[in-house]
C-alpha cells in the first residue's frame, strides 16, 4: 500500500475521536505484516489520565486481531507536523521495531521516519533475556 492511501486512511479515522476538552483529533491508520489496515483515534476522558492516544487505539486493536508485526503507520492531527508521544512510540517498538511512521499533514506533505530516528536507543522485548 502507497504512503498517500495510508494517510489519507488515517485522515479519515481522525473524524472519530471523541476530543470534548482539548478538541485536538489524531488519526492513526496502520499496515500490518500480513496488509491489513487497522485505524484508530484518540479518546479523551475528563480526568485525562485514562485518555488513549490514537496510535496505542490503532495497535491494540490491531494486537488484538492477531498482528504482531506493523509494518507502518501514518499518523496525522489538526495541528501541523504532529508526533507519536513517548508512550506511543515505546509500544510501536514492542510491535513493529523495523516499522516507518509517516507524520502527515495531508496526502501532499508528509515525512516518513523511521522507529529507530524516532525512539533510538530504545528498550525491547530482547533487553529482559540479557
Amino acid at each position: 500500500m502507497n504512503n498517500e492511501t495510508l494517510i489519507q486512511i488515517a485522515i479519515d479515522a481522525k473524524e472519530n475521536a471523541y476530543t470534548p476538552y482539548s478538541g485536538f483529533r489524531v488519526g492513526a491508520a496502520l499496515l500490518t505484516e500480513d496488509g491489513e489496515v487497522i485505524t484508530g483515534a484518540n479518546i479523551e476522558i475528563a480526568s485525562y489520565s485514562p485518555t488513549l492516544c490514537a496510535e496505542r487505539n490503532a495497535i491494540f486493536t490491531a494486537v488484538h486481531k492477531g498482528a504482531r508485526n506493523i509494518r507502518k503507520m501514518a499518523v496525522t492531527a489538526d495541528a501541523k507536523d504532529t508526533f507519536p508521544c513517548g508512550v506511543c512510540r515505546q509500544v510501536m517498538r514492542e510491535f513493529g521495531k523495523d516499522m516507518e511512521i509517516i507524520v502527515a499533514n495531508s496526502v501532499d506533505d508528509y515525512r516518513v521516519f523511521t522507529l529507530e530516528e524516532l525512539l533510538p536507543h530504545s528498550f525491547g522485548p530482547e533487553d529482559l533475556t540479557e
